[in-house]
Protein backbone atom coordinates (compact mmCIF):
# COMPACT_ATOMS: atom_id res chain seq x y z
CA UNK A 1 0.00 0.00 0.00
CA UNK A 2 1.10 3.69 -0.57
CA UNK A 3 -0.57 6.04 1.72
CA UNK A 4 -0.30 9.82 1.14
CA UNK A 5 -1.35 12.12 4.36
CA UNK A 6 -1.90 15.82 4.22
CA UNK A 7 1.04 15.70 1.30
CA UNK A 8 1.80 19.41 -0.30
CA UNK A 9 4.53 19.88 -2.82
CA UNK A 10 5.90 22.91 -2.93
CA UNK A 11 9.05 24.53 -5.40
CA UNK A 12 10.35 28.05 -4.57
CA UNK A 13 13.27 29.80 -6.05
CA UNK A 14 14.49 33.00 -7.33
CA UNK A 15 10.77 34.60 -6.38
CA UNK A 16 8.91 31.32 -7.41
CA UNK A 17 6.23 29.83 -5.56
CA UNK A 18 4.84 26.75 -7.25
CA UNK A 19 2.04 25.07 -5.55
CA UNK A 20 2.47 21.90 -7.32
CA UNK A 21 0.32 19.27 -5.21
CA UNK A 22 -2.10 20.20 -2.64
CA UNK A 23 -2.73 18.43 0.83
CA UNK A 24 -3.24 14.80 -0.97
CA UNK A 25 -4.55 12.02 0.98
CA UNK A 26 -5.50 8.89 -0.52
CA UNK A 27 -4.37 5.29 -0.21
CA UNK A 28 -3.92 3.20 -3.16
CA UNK A 29 -3.28 -0.45 -2.08
CA UNK A 30 -1.96 -3.44 -3.45
CA UNK A 31 -2.53 -5.53 -6.31
CA UNK A 32 -4.86 -2.87 -8.18
CA UNK A 33 -3.41 -1.59 -11.81
CA UNK A 34 -4.04 2.84 -12.07
CA UNK A 35 -3.88 5.52 -14.56
CA UNK A 36 -3.01 8.91 -13.46
CA UNK A 37 -4.07 11.58 -16.22
CA UNK A 38 -2.86 14.68 -16.38
CA UNK A 39 -2.06 18.15 -18.56
CA UNK A 40 1.51 18.81 -18.61
CA UNK A 41 2.69 20.51 -15.89
CA UNK A 42 0.14 19.28 -13.72
CA UNK A 43 2.35 17.51 -11.51
CA UNK A 44 2.64 13.50 -12.54
CA UNK A 45 6.31 13.36 -12.37
CA UNK A 46 6.22 14.68 -9.01
CA UNK A 47 3.72 12.60 -7.79
CA UNK A 48 5.45 9.54 -9.51
CA UNK A 49 8.95 10.85 -7.10
CA UNK A 50 7.08 11.48 -4.08
CA UNK A 51 5.35 7.54 -4.41
CA UNK A 52 8.79 6.07 -5.13
CA UNK A 53 10.59 7.94 -2.62
CA UNK A 54 13.43 9.72 -4.82
CA UNK A 55 11.88 13.71 -3.90
CA UNK A 56 10.03 14.45 -0.15
CA UNK A 57 6.77 16.02 0.71
CA UNK A 58 7.13 20.01 1.03
CA UNK A 59 4.72 18.88 3.70
CA UNK A 60 2.65 15.70 5.02
CA UNK A 61 3.92 12.01 4.95
CA UNK A 62 3.65 8.92 2.29
CA UNK A 63 4.01 5.81 4.27
CA UNK A 64 5.11 2.76 1.51
CA UNK A 65 4.27 -0.85 3.08
CA UNK A 66 5.22 -2.48 -0.84
CA UNK A 67 8.47 -2.50 -2.63
CA UNK A 68 8.33 -0.08 -5.29
CA UNK A 69 10.33 1.07 -8.26
CA UNK A 70 11.43 4.26 -9.03
CA UNK A 71 9.50 5.87 -11.97
CA UNK A 72 10.69 4.05 -15.08
CA UNK A 73 11.77 6.96 -17.35
CA UNK A 74 13.20 8.89 -14.32
CA UNK A 75 16.92 8.98 -15.09
CA UNK A 76 18.33 10.26 -11.82
CA UNK A 77 18.57 7.57 -10.63
CA UNK A 78 21.34 6.70 -12.18
CA UNK A 79 25.01 8.51 -12.04
CA UNK A 80 25.97 9.38 -15.77
CA UNK A 81 29.54 9.51 -15.15
CA UNK A 82 29.30 5.29 -14.63
CA UNK A 83 28.69 2.81 -17.50
CA UNK A 84 25.02 0.97 -17.64
CA UNK A 85 27.15 -2.47 -16.11
CA UNK A 86 28.56 -0.01 -13.47
CA UNK A 87 25.04 1.40 -12.25
CA UNK A 88 23.39 -2.10 -13.03
CA UNK A 89 26.03 -3.37 -10.49
CA UNK A 90 25.55 -0.54 -7.91
CA UNK A 91 21.56 -1.45 -7.66
CA UNK A 92 22.45 -4.93 -8.03
CA UNK A 93 23.66 -4.33 -3.94
CA UNK A 94 21.65 -1.97 -2.93
CA UNK A 95 18.49 -4.48 -3.23
CA UNK A 96 21.00 -7.67 -2.10
CA UNK A 97 20.65 -9.22 -5.76
CA UNK A 98 22.92 -11.58 -7.84
CA UNK A 99 25.57 -9.04 -9.70
CA UNK A 100 26.11 -11.20 -12.45
CA UNK A 101 22.59 -12.49 -12.92
CA UNK A 102 21.25 -9.06 -12.96
CA UNK A 103 23.80 -7.16 -15.14
CA UNK A 104 23.17 -10.55 -17.67
CA UNK A 105 19.38 -10.11 -17.57
CA UNK A 106 19.72 -6.26 -18.21
CA UNK A 107 22.65 -6.34 -21.06
CA UNK A 108 20.09 -8.71 -22.91
CA UNK A 109 16.74 -6.75 -22.55
CA UNK A 110 18.31 -3.21 -22.66
CA UNK A 111 19.74 -4.17 -26.09
CA UNK A 112 22.33 -1.72 -25.71
CA UNK A 113 25.25 -3.56 -27.06
CA UNK A 114 28.66 -2.39 -26.93
CA UNK A 115 27.18 0.71 -25.02
CA UNK A 116 26.25 -1.11 -21.94
CA UNK A 117 29.78 -0.63 -20.88
CA UNK A 118 29.86 3.32 -21.82
CA UNK A 119 29.03 6.05 -19.42
CA UNK A 120 25.83 6.62 -19.38
CA UNK A 121 26.17 10.54 -20.64
CA UNK A 122 26.82 8.78 -24.16
CA UNK A 123 23.13 7.42 -24.56
CA UNK A 124 20.49 8.95 -26.18
CA UNK A 125 17.06 9.35 -24.35
CA UNK A 126 15.67 6.67 -25.52
CA UNK A 127 18.51 4.49 -24.28
CA UNK A 128 18.79 5.12 -20.94
CA UNK A 129 15.02 4.55 -20.52
CA UNK A 130 15.76 0.90 -21.80
CA UNK A 131 17.90 0.80 -19.12
CA UNK A 132 15.79 2.00 -16.23
CA UNK A 133 13.05 -0.46 -17.87
CA UNK A 134 15.58 -3.26 -18.08
CA UNK A 135 17.00 -2.78 -14.64
CA UNK A 136 13.24 -2.32 -12.88
CA UNK A 137 12.17 -5.83 -14.23
CA UNK A 138 15.36 -7.49 -13.63
CA UNK A 139 13.99 -6.34 -9.73
CA UNK A 140 10.94 -8.10 -8.78
CA UNK A 141 9.07 -4.43 -7.01
CA UNK A 142 5.71 -5.53 -5.83
CA UNK A 143 4.90 -1.89 -7.08
CA UNK A 144 5.90 -0.68 -10.34
CA UNK A 145 5.46 2.95 -11.49
CA UNK A 146 5.73 3.57 -14.87
CA UNK A 147 5.91 7.07 -16.39
CA UNK A 148 5.37 6.87 -20.47
CA UNK A 149 8.28 3.93 -20.61
CA UNK A 150 6.32 2.07 -23.27
CA UNK A 151 6.85 5.24 -25.59
CA UNK A 152 11.10 4.37 -25.85
CA UNK A 153 12.93 2.00 -28.43
CA UNK A 154 11.67 0.82 -31.64
CA UNK A 155 8.42 -0.73 -32.15
CA UNK A 156 10.08 -4.03 -31.67
CA UNK A 157 11.11 -3.31 -28.36
CA UNK A 158 7.87 -1.78 -27.54
CA UNK A 159 6.02 -4.92 -28.37
CA UNK A 160 8.76 -6.39 -25.72
CA UNK A 161 8.04 -3.97 -22.78
CA UNK A 162 4.50 -4.24 -23.09
CA UNK A 163 4.60 -8.45 -22.75
CA UNK A 164 6.70 -7.87 -19.93
CA UNK A 165 4.85 -5.34 -18.26
CA UNK A 166 1.28 -7.00 -18.15
CA UNK A 167 3.51 -10.19 -16.92
CA UNK A 168 4.14 -7.82 -13.91
CA UNK A 169 0.92 -6.24 -13.68
CA UNK A 170 -0.63 -10.01 -13.35
CA UNK A 171 1.38 -10.54 -9.55
CA UNK A 172 1.83 -6.71 -8.92
CA UNK A 173 0.57 -3.47 -8.40
CA UNK A 174 1.19 -0.94 -11.70
CA UNK A 175 1.11 2.52 -11.15
CA UNK A 176 1.11 4.41 -14.63
CA UNK A 177 1.23 8.39 -16.34
CA UNK A 178 0.72 8.22 -20.06
CA UNK A 179 -0.57 11.04 -22.31
CA UNK A 180 -1.96 8.21 -24.54
CA UNK A 181 -5.66 6.74 -23.93
CA UNK A 182 -4.87 3.47 -25.28
CA UNK A 183 -1.97 2.86 -23.20
CA UNK A 184 -3.88 3.26 -19.93
CA UNK A 185 -6.63 1.43 -21.27
CA UNK A 186 -4.11 -1.60 -22.03
CA UNK A 187 -2.86 -1.83 -18.83
CA UNK A 188 -5.10 0.05 -16.20
CA UNK A 189 -8.52 -0.64 -14.79
CA UNK A 190 -8.84 2.04 -11.90
CA UNK A 191 -7.95 5.75 -12.62
CA UNK A 192 -7.19 9.35 -11.25
CA UNK A 193 -6.57 12.87 -12.60
CA UNK A 194 -4.43 15.34 -11.43
CA UNK A 195 -5.64 18.77 -11.73
CA UNK A 196 -5.03 21.81 -10.39
CA UNK A 197 -3.02 20.66 -7.54
CA UNK A 198 -5.67 17.56 -6.54
CA UNK A 199 -5.74 13.81 -7.38
CA UNK A 200 -9.07 12.52 -7.96
CA UNK A 201 -9.61 8.70 -8.25
CA UNK A 202 -12.63 7.11 -10.55
CA UNK A 203 -13.72 3.38 -10.89
CA UNK A 204 -12.41 3.03 -14.55
CA UNK A 205 -10.04 4.18 -16.50
CA UNK A 206 -12.43 5.63 -18.88
CA UNK A 207 -13.99 7.56 -16.40
CA UNK A 208 -10.25 9.26 -15.64
CA UNK A 209 -9.95 9.88 -19.05
CA UNK A 210 -13.08 11.23 -19.88
CA UNK A 211 -12.65 13.36 -17.44
CA UNK A 212 -9.43 14.45 -18.19
CA UNK A 213 -10.28 15.37 -21.67
CA UNK A 214 -13.32 17.52 -20.61
CA UNK A 215 -10.61 19.38 -18.81
CA UNK A 216 -8.77 19.90 -21.65
CA UNK A 217 -11.29 20.97 -23.74
CA UNK A 218 -12.48 23.19 -21.27
CA UNK A 219 -8.67 24.87 -21.10
CA UNK A 220 -8.15 25.13 -24.52
CA UNK A 221 -11.52 26.90 -24.10
CA UNK A 222 -10.76 29.56 -21.99
CA UNK A 223 -7.37 30.25 -24.02
CA UNK A 224 -9.38 30.95 -27.05
CA UNK A 225 -12.10 32.90 -25.27
CA UNK A 226 -9.06 35.14 -23.73
CA UNK A 227 -7.60 35.21 -26.72
CA UNK A 228 -10.56 36.68 -28.65
CA UNK A 229 -10.90 39.33 -25.62
CA UNK A 230 -7.65 40.44 -26.26
CA UNK A 231 -7.93 40.81 -29.86
CA UNK A 232 -11.11 42.73 -29.35
CA UNK A 233 -9.98 45.11 -27.24
CA UNK A 234 -6.63 45.79 -28.86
Amino acid sequence: MIRFENVSKVYEGRGLHNLVLFDLNFTIPKGISLGICGANGAGKSTLMRLMAGAESPTTGRVTRTMSTSWPLGYTSAFQSSLSGADNTRFIARIYGKDVKELQEFVQDFAELGPYFRQPINTYSAGMVARLAFAISLAIRFECYLIDEITAAGDERFRVKSESALQERRAESTLIMTSHAPETLRAYCEYGAVLFNGSLTFYDTIDEAINVHLYYQHASRHDRAVAGMSDSEQA
